[in-house]
């Protein structure tokens, strides 16, 4: 794409600038006249054509209709926009009561708290907790069983004993 930028020179640059400007405009005018064509159609079949009276009683009767039907749409205007008033007055009143509550209450920071399973069973179900969560209690207990020699290596007493019988053996070897 960097190559292709490179070859095109100021000049065809400018001349498919305007080739796409007039393309562009071109489309917009057509967009505009099918937007008003589709208008002159939906007037035509919402509004019947006005025939004019020749008559001043047709005349002050056809005003009279007309006023009728104003008065109708502007009834129906106000009481949509008493509504909508109602309604916006309302969300402006609830927005104010949250920001409100977050003003007044900070969250605190939670801190790391060190709770058995038991403590935390009494403190949510209170004086009804019954159950015991201390699993170590049920596990297996295996007594350890203690050799002889262990028994023998701890408990070496007096060092002069020893040495003396290291000294015996020692002459056993020695003869």
């Amino acid at each position: 794409m960097a190559a292709n930028e490179k070859r095109l020179s100021a000049r065809r640059k400018h001349t498919l600038k305007s080739c796409m400007l007039v393309v562009a405009n071109t489309l917009l005018e057509n967009e505009a006249s099918v937007k008003a064509g589709e208008r002159e159609t939906f007037l035509k079949d919402k509004i019947p054509p006005l025939e004019l009276p020749y008559s001043k009683d047709e005349l002050l009767e056809l005003c009279e209709k007309l006023h009728e039907q104003i008065d109708m749409s502007e009834e129906e205007r106000y009481c949509l926009e008493f509504k909508l008033n109602m309604v916006l007055e309302e969300v402006r009143d609830l927005n104010i009561k949250i920001v409100d509550l977050r003003g007044k209450f900070k969250r605190p920071r939670l801190k790391k708290v060190r709770m058995s399973a038991d403590a935390m069973l009494k403190a949510l179900l209170g004086s009804k907790h019954t159950v015991n969560m201390d699993l170590r209690a049920n596990l297996k207990q295996v007594k350890k069983e203690v050799k002889e020699e262990d028994k023998q290596l701890r408990d070496v007493g007096d060092w002069r004993k020893n040495i003396e019988d290291k000294s015996d053996r020692k002459k056993m070897f020695d003869s």
